[in-house]
């Protein structure tokens, strides 16, 4: 027979086949629609971790790092109907596990008695599904919002001055293992380890407000800022209002209204009363200790995924986070070794001197302390 003919029969015969078998799948699911039966694959009944979700008294919190309302809550948001594979909320149990116990296939697979490669493809198939949220969970306030956001600084500050506060700023640093060598120096830290960086923006409960993830570790977090949508377009915060940030960022009132605390200040002097009040208020490293002490096996331990997939990982925990605290959810911060200071970058740009007059502007309203409410003054419980 002639080659060409050949192949042609032999295409002929693979798309009949392929058709018979698209035939009898139809059959099948009209036959398990007529008796109801889902057709999902059935976890083994002595599994544990799932054992212990299916009995209501459990606390969940051991095996999944969430209590049962936030989990129910991101069941709620990703739910869709099935008709084949596993069901939803073994999926979406089994990488929140994956995220909880160090992010390592086999162990779970061990643990859920699943193939490891099914493994694998539900972790990036839930992640992606869980990424969908993400303007839906991270988002800035609405106007009506902003007073009670400001209230929150306000009153975490200690001084009416930060009343105008409407964010903490800040950049997390996530391990990771370069996989290519060549890249490696580009994720290498100041602290010498390699990572990742995530930005983000919260308000006075630690909520993130925005996020910005994917740059190498070696990047310094003001070219961070710079690149972030959130700069480049000056979307927040809205006009009146400033957010606050440590001093590796510059002090500028333009695009973005950003505080910084004076670098040199006196003990006693009106820099130094600011620079108290500031710390109190620039809560952002708090709510990144909440997302570390939840996902220590993220966030303390070098992610064993491709660079490409770890800002995925990150972002979803960062939605797990703001999921967690809307349903009050809560975990102690952890603390970790405070990074190399670095001195504060040179004022430039049209915001530079707008900036440093707004933060003297606060540090003035700071330091008249005459004018305080007795309830935003100090005290001391000894």
């Amino acid at each position: 027979m002639d080659p060409i003919i050949a192949a042609c029969v032999s295409v002929v015969r693979s798309n009949h086949q392929i058709i018979r078998r698209r035939a009898r799948m139809r059959r099948l699911l009209a036959m398990c629609s007529q008796i109801d039966v889902p057709i999902y694959a059935t976890p083994s009944s002595i599994v544990p971790p799932w054992e212990r979700y299916l009995d209501q008294t459990q606390d969940l919190r051991r095996d999944y790092r969430l209590t049962r309302t936030t989990i129910q809550a991101l069941m709620d948001l990703l739910r869709r109907e099935k008709t084949h594979g596993w069901g939803q909320e073994m999926e979406i149990l089994m990488v929140l596990y994956w995220l909880a116990h160090g992010l390592s296939y086999r162990l779970v697979s061990n643990a859920f008695e699943m193939p490891r490669s099914t493994v694998c493809d539900l972790v990036h198939r839930v992640c992606d599904a869980i990424l969908t949220l993400l303007d839906r969970v991270i988002g800035f306030p609405l106007p009506e919002q902003c007073p009670e956001i400001r209230s929150g600084f306000q009153h975490l500050a200690g001084s009416p001055a930060f009343g105008r506060c409407a964010g903490a700023i800040g950049v997390c640093h996530i391990p990771i293992k370069a996989s290519h060598p060549g890249a490696a120096p580009d994720y290498l830290n100041r602290k010498r380890f390699h990572s990742i960086l995530l930005q983000g923006i919260c308000d006075s409960t630690g909520k993130l407000l925005d996020i910005f993830v994917g740059y190498p570790g070696s990047v310094p977090e003001l070219k961070v800022l710079k690149n972030s949508p959130v700069f480049v377009g000056g979307i927040y915060p809205p006009s009146g209002y400033f957010i606050v940030g440590d001093g590796g960022y510059p002090c500028i009132n333009a695009p973005i209204a950003l505080l910084t605390p004076y670098h040199k200040s006196l003990q006693g002097s009106l820099e130094a009363c600011f620079n108290a009040r500031h710390a109190k208020a620039c809560v952002i490293e708090k709510a990144f200790g909440m997302m570390k002490a939840r996902w220590r096996g993220v966030f303390f331990k070098a992610l064993e995924v491709s660079t490409t997939f770890a800002p995925k990982v990150a972002a979803v925990c960062a939605i797990l986070h703001n999921l967690a605290v809307t349903n009050g959810d809560s975990v102690d911060p952890a603390v970790e070794e405070p990074w190399p200071s670095l001195d504060p970058p040179p004022p430039e740009g049209e915001g530079a001197k707008g900036g440093l007059l707004l933060r003297q502007e606060v540090a003035e309203q700071v330091s008249a302390s005459q004018h305080w409410p007795l309830h935003f003054k100090d005290h001391d419980y000894d």
